[in-house]
């Protein structure tokens, strides 16, 4: 993954154009030219990224920072396998539930790993989970990953 530079202004208006959305992913979005391939890919990659960004911020302590990481590889990975699979794009945490309850039929074990994710969210923005959970869920995320990876086909 190659890193790229945006002025203030343009994050700025990512930001407010993205209603949640990390700037990553609006850029994907924004390429409208890829196909459902590709942006599965893309999505793909920046999991990925993610999951080694947590491992790097928890390795300095910043718990809050890895802990959303860590849920932000989940989101995306979940939304890897959507537009692979079935050419959609998951666009608010309803539907990421939504879609990780289908997937369930396939791979019960889906959900607790899942939850697993949205308790890290929970913990970017309240801070309670202790430097031992937030590795912990580092390593079940990383299996969440693997198992939606073969869900990817």
């Amino acid at each position: 993954m190659e890193a790229i530079f945006l002025p203030r202004a343009v994050a700025r208006k990512l930001r407010e154009r993205g209603s949640g959305l990390m700037p990553e992913e609006l850029v994907i979005e924004a390429l409208a030219e890829l196909d459902p391939d590709e942006k599965a890919e893309a999505y793909w990659e920046v999991a990925e990224r993610y999951l080694a960004r947590a491992e790097e911020e928890l390795a300095r302590g910043e718990l809050r920072e890895a802990s959303e990481k860590i849920w932000g590889a989940a989101a995306l990975a979940v939304k890897a396998v959507a537009y692979k699979r079935e050419r959609r794009r998951l666009a608010s945490h309803g539907e990421l539930w939504a879609y990780v309850s289908k997937l369930k039929q396939e791979d019960p074990a889906l959900g607790d790993l899942w939850r697993t994710a949205i308790s890290m969210h929970v913990n970017f923005y309240e801070g309670w989970a202790p430097e031992e959970e937030a590795r912990e869920a580092l390593q079940r995320v990383r299996e969440l990953l693997g198992r939606l990876r073969k869900l990817m086909g």
